[in-house]
């Protein structure tokens, strides 16, 4: 028998913890009250959350989804044989 971690559930819990590191970021850092030095434009804060939780959540599927793969690495190891039987019953 073996047993596998979901990766829905590693991929979106990354996405998650990534656009909540961006909205963390965001608040507790105030960098946006001056000119970009590369564009000359002023972003908002909400623009900068939006572009933070973009790459948050990219980075965040993508550790996700490396420790979901660790751990069906881990839980390979412990793979186990087993035998089961089905029965098949008619009832008339």
């Amino acid at each position: 028998m073996r047993r596998s971690p979901k990766y829905s559930v590693f991929l979106i819990f990354g996405a998650a913890l990534g656009v909540l590191v961006a909205l963390i970021l965001t608040f507790a850092f105030h960098g946006t009250d001056g000119q970009s030095p590369n564009t000359a434009i002023v972003y908002s804060q909400s623009q900068v959350f939006g572009f933070l939780a973009l790459v948050g959540a990219g980075v965040g599927v993508l550790v996700g989804g490396v420790t979901a793969l660790i751990l069906d690495r881990a839980l390979a190891r412990r793979t186990r044989r087993i035998a089961a039987d089905r029965e098949h019953t008619i009832v008339l």
